[in-house]
């Protein structure tokens, strides 16, 4: 069966940072895959390379096997159009009422449609748990939950043939990230999408996955069954799942605006001992 989306080789720099090493990976039509890492081990560049956004410098992006990774103008338009995105922080658009938002890629951020526009925005709102009474409420009226859910029903509109989601239970708590897990779980199957989940929530990894992948250091270093998670034997996946900041993985702390989280932290925990 030919994959639904393949990455062979795949290199892409910024400057003189390397963040993507060699990716090979493949997901069959139909598959929920879920790739799991650290921070800046290059999760949200695959996607964008996947999604025409990034170039890769080196290697091949091929979907339903046709190399996607040199289109452009309206090939590459088409092509973005195959795709649903539920962004980590929602991307909702604060003008705009929910409706709008839902019907966003349906009109392509045209506006217009009336009375059917608004319609099909409800029958997707429905999809996820939402009633028609949130329709004319702006996004900032919402809980962080019910925002993630309008996000999830803007992602379907067009009903897309594959399905990104970044990170989507960031900011939720455990009731309602499970819930956003659930309802990932069904419009995947109902809608029968290959789904592809950048996460660093091991219990959403289990719940919406068919497969993980681990990328590390730019590279795909495991890739199996969820339930082999916890028992893969690579000491990265382990020293990852269990949390343990001993191991083989090195989170080194350095300076400069793309650190600055890192350097904080650093700071508190000298400050805790004494140091500073």
């Amino acid at each position: 069966m030919t994959p639904r989306i393949e990455l062979r080789d795949v290199w892409k720099a910024f400057g003189s940072k390397q963040v993507l090493a060699g990716v090979n990976l493949k997901v069959a039509p139909g598959e929920s895959l879920v790739i799991i890492g650290g921070s800046g081990t290059g999760k949200s560049v695959t996607l964008k390379c996947v999604l025409g956004l990034l170039r890769p410098d080196r290697g091949r992006v091929l979907i339903d096997g046709v190399e996607t990774s040199s289109l452009t103008g309206r090939a590459l338009e088409r092509h973005r159009s195959r795709f649903g995105m539920l962004f980590q922080g929602g991307a909702l658009f604060d003008s705009l009422p929910v409706w709008r938002n839902v019907a966003f890629p349906l009109t392509r951020g045209r506006g217009g449609g009336g009375a059917d526009m608004r319609a099909r925005a409800e029958e997707n709102l429905a999809l996820v748990g939402l009633g028609p009474e949130v329709a004319d409420l702006r996004p900032s009226e919402l809980s962080g939950g019910m925002q993630k859910r309008v996000a999830l029903a803007r992602a379907i509109a067009a009903r897309p043939e594959i399905m990104f989601f970044d990170e989507p239970t960031t900011g939720l708590d455990p009731i309602m990230a499970d819930v956003i897990n659930d309802l990932i779980v069904d419009l995947v199957r109902e809608l029968k999408v290959t789904a592809v989940t950048i996460t660093h929530d091991l219990v959403s990894a289990r719940k919406i996955a068919d497969r993980v992948a681990m990328l590390y250091q730019g590279r795909i270093i495991w890739d199996g069954a969820k339930d082999r998670l916890y028992s893969t034997g690579n000491p990265y996946v382990q020293q990852f799942v269990e949390g343990r900041a001993e191991g083989p993985i090195r989170m080194p702390l350095r300076t400069g605006a793309i650190d600055r989280e890192a350097d904080d932290l650093a700071t508190l925990l000298e400050a805790r001992d004494g140091r500073r």
